[in-house]
């Protein structure tokens, strides 16, 4: 048997990470089931215990260079989008996910009795309504807090960085302020609780959903932002008002609420890849596999971000990576077939139902004991 590469090893992690191998017994069992995969990866078999011990002992730095190179391709594909509508341009998001382990195997990640986690602090780009993609992560112990974060993942750019009220810290937005030629553009959340004084008052556009509009002084005395800054207060439909503070002047205040609604966007990415590439699944308690599992399950988003677009496909990325998990033994020509087939409408659409039409008894066969009060016959 041939000795198991590093590039091959990256492989089956990722494959794992796309097809859904939850074990290292299922990872197992899918290799020796895949002749192919098996060909293509120059291994005659390979053992779970094996794979457990080179995902611990591979470095993370060289998982992170590979992920780097992979979303490089990413941004070539992206450079020429405009970003957001409306001269709103590119986001970037910065926030972090936890991910809970096993209290007795994972003392090093202990932060609290019921709280055994790691952190990872992440830096989502919107380059387009359907298009985001993470770019860089920093995996942490669960100690350290969303602003330490803020300090790898805040870098000088032309987009515009949106964050929670977790990332509040004087300091920092004072050195955000001094990046580059101009400083940053951001739009952060403010707690409730956070000194400011209204500098002047803008006018108010007629969106009721606008409560506020002026120029800031935020914090007081020496502890404080040392340049003013733009405060947009606005309830949204729920009835729960946001104050943010913003470098954007050249947006209206509607604007501005519609940039920090996209933050969720980070939130639904989380949820997307813990749920479809089972994030929370993890297949290691020591820190060095747990971190590079993280890069794993990013590159295989990645990998399936890549194909959406470079197929140019109009499908959602869930679709896509649906159909590189029912094709993966397939070929790649197979695979595109189905990618670009035109759905074949059968059905007339919605059809409104009659009022007071007369019920039709549903149940059908002797096995299954049932009463039947129709609300139609209620009525009656």
């Amino acid at each position: 048997m041939k000795k198991l590469s590093t590039e091959s090893l990256l492989k089956i992690f990722v494959a794992a990470q796309l097809d859904e191998w939850n074990s290292y017994a299922d990872m197992e069992e899918k290799l020796r089931a895949h002749k192919k995969l098996r060909e293509f990866l120059e291994l005659s078999s390979i053992s779970g215990s094996q794979l457990s011990r080179r995902l611990n002992d591979l470095p993370t730095e060289w998982v992170q260079e590979i992920f780097s190179r992979l979303i490089a391709k990413v941004y070539t594909l992206t450079n020429d989008s405009p970003g957001l509508d409306g001269g709103i341009g590119k986001l970037r998001i910065i926030d972090a996910t936890h991910i809970k382990l096993p209290a007795g195997l994972c003392d090093w990640a202990f932060v609290s009795k019921e709280w055994t986690v790691v952190k990872m602090h992440t830096r989502l780009i919107v380059t387009s309504a359907d298009t985001v993609f993470p770019d860089r992560i920093l995996p942490s112990t669960g100690t350290i807090g969303d602003s330490e974060g803020s300090d790898v993942l805040i870098e000088e750019s032309d987009a515009t960085y949106v964050m929670d009220r977790g990332y509040i810290n004087f300091k920092r937005i004072n050195q955000w302020l001094e990046m580059g030629e101009k400083g940053i553009e951001f739009v952060i959340r403010l707690r409730e609780n956070h000194n400011i004084t209204i500098i002047k008052e803008n006018d108010l556009p007629e969106d009721p959903m606008i409560l506020k509009d002026a120029e800031i002084q935020l914090g007081q005395s020496t502890y404080r932002v040392k340049k003013p800054l733009r405060l947009v207060e606005y309830r949204d439909e729920k009835g729960r008002t946001y104050r943010i503070a913003t470098t954007r002047r050249d947006l209206t205040a509607v604007q501005i609420a519609e940039i920090y609604h996209h933050r969720w966007a980070i939130e639904t990415f989380f949820k997307w890849i813990k749920q479809h590439l089972r994030l929370i699944k993890i297949h290691s308690t020591k820190p060095q596999g747990i971190w590079n599992q993280m890069f794993l399950a990013l590159m295989a988003y990645g990998a399936a971000l890549l194909v959406k677009l470079e197929t140019k496909t109009k499908k959602t990325i869930f679709e896509v990576l649906r159909l590189i998990r029912t094709y993966a033994d397939k070929s790649w020509n197979a695979f595109l077939k189905e990618l670009n087939r035109k759905p074949t409408r059968t059905s007339k659409g919605r059809q409104k139902v009659p009022k007071n039409k007369e019920p039709v008894y549903p149940f059908v066969g002797t096995v299954a004991k049932v009463t039947w009060r129709h609300k139609w016959l209620k009525k009656k």
